[in-house]
Parts: structure tokens; sequence; C-alpha cells
């Protein structure tokens, strides 16, 4: 199957047109429309892999599903118009009160996502997309002409205080977690701990340091997006393999807690992990997405009170139930399509974007600093992220454009978008072997 389609021809074929109406260029010197045909090359060849892909059930029915262009960021007709291969799908649920109600009620939840990505890839749609447990798999798979779900968890607090739940997950194709999201969890204190420097553990509990154990057994990828800088850097003291961060960007670019700072980054490095710079535009460029958000929420507003639509917070929307808020997506699309059609005059103009060059700019900033060989890619698509030039999975040739305009050579770019990513996982579920010999 050709990976690139409409939408990054349209994209070639306006930069060809820039480029003649600017009188070309040397004729010594590759042409906008050779750097293009270029990268398009590049991005047929390469697996392009991004790890942090959030889900809801609801789309995973007989009556909705990925076959079907949803109003989601990732879906299967947006992979396959923008050449995106594997889809790291996320099983997400958010933190709670530490209390076996809690944690039973979580676990449903996270075990309704499970079968969710099992469902696409058993019954919906096995002819499109296979759900890989190893590089190997995503290789054949690919090689087989369809895309690639894997599974990662976001935030172990799920398992409750029962580790041999670890196990189990793992039996369901999990290959990644981590041990905290926003607040903290029974394994380890989170992120947002800056918030007013309140913690819980001092970085890992306990149960947290036994988790990092198990996971190394089994072959399960530790991943430090989330979790807070005492807690990922006393993971990598512990961990007998290396660990990934599935969807952050670097501190010393865009100041939030989520990021990695550079004492973060060069542990990573020494633990021979991958950091997937996550295209999360307020953390980014948070001033610029402050600014643009901003002018584009009072744009949003005014269209959505002309239309009668009461618009409701993020943090609103993420309490409602999957029922309501895939209701209240559904209803909100008319003002969404409403305001893209104001946006670029009247937002945009005056305000530009976050867009994929600011988001290059943290991969570059990364590459210099621990090596090309542990930098990687993720959009945290339909949990807030993108930027624009890839705002949806369909864009993603984009990005691969960017990394040849910088001089990427498709070796790296094939490093970036995937190989260092499915190196490590090599290198996790090896450890997990020797382990389990005893070794």
């Amino acid at each position: 199957m050709n990976k690139m389609t409409t939408r990054s021809q349209l994209i070639a074929l306006l930069s060809l047109l820039v480029t003649t109406a600017c009188g070309g260029g040397d004729t010594g010197a590759e042409t906008e429309a050779e750097l293009v045909e270029r990268a398009r090359g590049i991005h047929e060849r390469v697996i392009t892999l991004d790890t942090h892909n959030d889900i809801s059930a609801s789309d995973f029915t007989a009556e909705r599903n990925y076959t079907m262009e949803l109003p989601t960021q990732v879906n299967l007709p947006s992979m396959e118009e923008g050449g995106l291969d594997v889809s790291w799908m996320i099983v997400y649920v958010g933190q709670s009160e530490l209390t076996p109600e809690a944690y039973a009620n979580a676990h449903q939840q996270a075990l309704a996502k499970f079968e969710a990505v099992h469902r696409l890839t058993k019954e919906i749609a096995p002819d499109r997309i296979e759900l890989a447990l190893t590089s190997d798999d995503v290789r054949r798979i690919v090689a087989a002409g369809k895309k690639v779900a894997m599974i990662g968890v976001e935030n172990a607090y799920p398992i409750g205080t029962d580790l041999s739940n670890i196990e189990r997950f793992h039996g369901m194709g999990a290959r990644y977690m981590s041990l905290a999201h926003n607040g903290h969890s029974q394994l380890a204190d989170s992120n947002t701990g800056e918030r007013d420097n309140v913690w819980m553990h001092g970085g890992l509990s306990e149960l947290g340091r036994q988790a990092i154990t198990e996971m190394n057994r089994l072959g399960i990828m530790i991943d430090l997006s989330h979790p807070s800088k005492d807690s990922n850097m006393q993971t990598m003291a512990i961990s007998r393999a290396p660990v990934i961060a599935s969807h952050s960007a670097a501190r010393a670019l865009g100041d939030v807690s989520r990021n990695l700072d550079d004492e973060q980054l060069m542990a990573l490095k020494e633990n021979g992990g991958v950091v997937q710079t996550v295209a999360f535009r307020s953390y980014i460029n948070p001033a610029k997405s402050d600014v643009n958000r901003g002018k584009r929420t009072v744009l949003e507003l005014s269209v959505a009170d002309e239309m009668g639509f009461e618009v409701v917070g993020l943090d609103e929307r993420f309490r409602m139930s999957v029922e309501d808020r895939t209701a209240y997506d559904v209803a909100f699309q008319p003002v969404q399509k409403a305001v893209e059609a104001r946006v670029d005059e009247e937002v945009n103009s005056v305000a530009p974007p976050v867009d994929v060059s600011d988001f290059v700019d943290h991969i570059d900033y990364l590459v210099n600093l621990i090596g090309v060989e542990h930098v990687g890619i993720s959009s945290d698509f339909d949990g807030g992220g993108g930027v624009e030039g890839w705002n949806d999975a369909s864009e993603t040739f984009n990005v691969t454009l960017e990394l040849v305009r910088r001089g990427y050579t498709e070796q790296q770019i094939a490093m970036v978008w995937s190989g260092n990513l499915l190196r490590v996982l090599d290198e996790v579920q090896t450890v997990a072997v020797e382990i389990q010999a005893g070794g």
C-alpha cells in the first residue's frame, strides 16, 4: 500500500508552486520539489511509529470504530493517508483515590481499553491492522502492508496493590507502563507535585520499586512520562533494562513539569533509553501556545455563542463519562468546523500557532544533548497533542519533511521514527529472558 496520498501530494504541489513563484534557485542545488520528493521516498521506506495515542473504548464498536473517518486524530483512514505505520494505543485511567474500591473500578476501565484494541485487530479490521508484541512483529506486519497497533499503559494505578496484575496486563499486550500520571499513585509521585511541593513517597514507594523489578522480569518498558523527577531518577538507578519517556519534550525549551530536564535526559542516555519527543503545543513552546490558544478560545466561545452551544473546559470534559464525552464531542463538531473556517484569518495571522518547526527544535536539542540514538517521536494525539502541520495522523509526512529540511539522513530519520524505540524494546525483552533464566 502506498503510504503517501492526497494531502501530502498537495503539500508537495504547494511547495513546488512557492518555489516556482520565487524564481526557483541555484540550478546546482536541490530544488524544493526535489527535496519534497526525496522526503517522500524516505517517508515511504522508514517505519513511522508514534508511541502515544489515547483511545476511548466507545470508538471500538461495530457501529463506531477506527475504520471510519472519526473526529479523532488517529484512525485507520488518517494513518493510511499520512503514512503512520505504528500506533501505540494507550490504556489510560485517571488518578483517583487509593482505595480497594477505586482500584477495582480503575482495573475494569483498563481492561475495557485492552479489549477494545483486541476487538479492532481481531474482529473489526484484522485485514488492515494487527497487534504487535515485539519488534519482529512490527517489521513483519508493516512488510505485509498493514498498520500496527501496540499497547502502552499510562498510569499503573489500575494494578492496585496486586503486582500479579502487571503480568495480566503483559499477557494482554502491554509493552510499556508508567507508574503515575497527574497525581501521586500508590507506586510513585507525579510531576504534578511541583505545583504545591507536596509529595507522597519522595519518589518511588516500596511497591513501586517492586513493580519495576516485575516489569524488568516480564519485558515491559518503564515509561518516565508523568512521574516526578525523583521517581524517574530512582527508576533509572533501579532498572536493569533501558527505559523510555513515551511522550515528553525538553524542559530547557519548554519549562513545564511534564518535560524532562537535562539531568534526567543525561541519566536516560546513560541508562540506554529513549525519549519520545512529544508534539504537544503547550509543552513545546508554552508562551507561543498560550497567546494562540487564548485568541482561539475567544473565537471558539464567540462562535459557540452564535450557534447556541455551551462549551465546557478540559477538566470538566475529562470528568464526563465516556458516553457523555463522546456525545459532547460529536455535538461540538459543527462549532469546530466553523472555527476552522475563520481561525487562519482571525487567530493565526496575528498569533502564529506552535508548528512542526517548533516541534523539531526539541528533536534538535535532544539529539545535540544526548545523541540521535536516544531520541524518538510521539504525538499524544487524542490526549491534547498536536501542532500546526502535525495535528492528526494524516499529516505525519510533514514531520519527515522537516527532518529532511534540517539535514537529517535517512538512517537518522529511521532511528528517530522507530529504530531507537524498537531497539529499547528488544533490549528490555532480552533482559527479561535473562532474568527468567536466572541470569
